[in-house]
């Protein structure tokens, strides 16, 4: 059996402010266009320093809670310092170690399996890029 493997960069606006953007849909829609009802994997990937995925329930407020459980495990109050002793946003730089930068969903006919309550998210703390990229792959 050979498999495919399909691969895009899509832009998001996520703006200049703490945020979560849900990417299910713009998932679902790159998997109709190269899925072809196959059975497969879909990988989602940010190359940023400053961003996560998340697989999570939006719109019921756990996208909020999530945002306030990050503000306090990682403060925005100064205490990071980069190499040269400055007061910086290392507490952006370390997201990606909880929230990690990638995921690997399934794919079954064609269609992504998520739970009933499951969003795929682009989760963002940094406020200096305000433009983000995502990498969708599908192999199957």
């Amino acid at each position: 059996m050979t498999g495919t493997f399909t691969t895009r960069t899509v832009d998001v606006t996520a703006g200049s402010a703490e945020t979560m953007h849900d990417l299910t849909n713009t998932c679902s829609a790159f998997l109709r266009e190269v899925a072809h009802g196959r059975d497969g994997l879909l990988n989602v990937f940010t190359p940023h320093a400053t961003s996560g995925l998340a697989v999570i329930e939006t719109g019921a407020g756990s996208d909020d809670d999530l945002l306030a459980a990050l503000r306090e495990v990682l403060p925005a109050d100064g205490r990071r310092r980069d190499r040269h002793g400055r007061a910086g946003p290392g507490h952006d730089h370390m997201l990606p170690a909880l929230v990690p930068p990638h995921a690997t969903l399934p794919v079954v006919g064609g269609e992504l399996q998520l739970g009933a309550s499951q969003s795929v998210v682009l989760v963002t703390t940094g406020r200096d890029v305000p433009d983000r990229q995502v990498r969708l792959s599908f192999l199957g």
